[in-house]
């Protein structure tokens, strides 16, 4: 029970850590940067499984994979943004073990999963060593590269919440990586938008990575909300998520140049894609 596993990782005061897909925390044990000398697992535990609709949320269970949220009927209809994104991780051997929960606790900035929980808002609940529980902004999770704000060998992230998205919602992930798969991202943007007579009436644009944290687009989901459906508008939202990133230079990911022209590239095309936007007709315009 989720119980004794928090039992156990008080008995081992700080030697412990909660293991279950085990595709990022094995291979940091073998390289020697997980001190851990205990893992408690917890792939046994009754419904951590599962995910449902109930109370207004969508819960998706501590070990659920990227692969059952890949093809998962009710995600793919109430929050299709985060199907997409769990469907572009690793190969399907990775995303049949790999658990989202795990995705969110290694606290990488650009992880898909992880982008597309930020771009819907949603919540985590941690189980502590003394019996409580709380949930917990996704945003809140966060604290630096590989740097969660969950005390992972007393602590235990149980499930994921967040509203499903209404009739009203459109949404868009974008990728771009060096390959079609099992290749990290460059970059990768998750939207959100609320339409309405021809207007948006609320904007979550998520991006990373360019910054420590996963990033929202905060400037440019203002600049939206309130204003017509249009070419210019997408324009406009896109420059302003671009002029706010902050990528840096990587050798792997490119310069921080052409990594800020991609997020104006991602995120337009996104909004393009979420708003039902003629693409092609604006490019042959430019």
């Amino acid at each position: 029970s989720v119980d004794q596993a928090l039992d156990l990782l008080a008995r081992y005061a700080g030697e412990a850590r909660i293991v279950a897909g085990g595709t990022d925390l094995v291979p940091q044990s073998r390289q020697g940067k997980c001190p851990s000398t205990v893992m408690v697992d917890i792939t046994r535990i009754p419904g951590l499984s599962d995910i449902q609709e109930r109370d207004d949320f969508i819960h998706l269970g501590a070990l659920v994979t990227h692969g059952q949220v890949a093809a998962s009927p009710l995600i793919r209809a109430r929050a299709a943004v985060l199907a997409e994104a769990c469907g572009h991780v690793g190969g399907p051997q990775t995303r049949n073990v790999a658990t989202l929960v795990g995705n969110v606790v290694n606290a990488l900035p650009a992880a898909d999963g992880a982008m597309a929980l930020f771009a819907l808002d949603a919540e985590a609940e941690i189980a502590t060593c003394d019996g409580q529980r709380r949930w917990q902004p996704i945003s809140q999770v966060y604290e630096g590269v590989g740097v969660c704000t969950i005390n992972a060998c007393l602590e235990m992230v149980t499930a994921i919440r967040f509203r499903p998205l209404a009739a009203h919602h459109r949404c868009a992930y974008r990728r771009l990586a060096r390959r079609c798969s099992l290749a990290l991202p460059i970059l990768v943007a998750a939207l959100v938008v609320g339409l309405r007579e021809g207007r948006y009436t609320e904007a979550r644009i998520a991006v990373g990575p360019v910054a420590h944290l996963p990033f929202r687009a905060s400037q440019a989901e203002a600049a939206l909300v309130g204003q017509p459906v249009s070419p210019e508008g997408a324009d406009r939202a896109a420059q302003l998520a671009a002029a706010d990133a902050r990528p840096r230079d990587s050798f792997v990911r490119g310069s921080k140049e052409y990594r800020q022209a991609m997020v104006q590239a991602l995120v337009r095309r996104g909004l393009y894609e979420a708003s039902g936007l003629d693409q092609g007709a604006a490019e042959e315009a430019r």
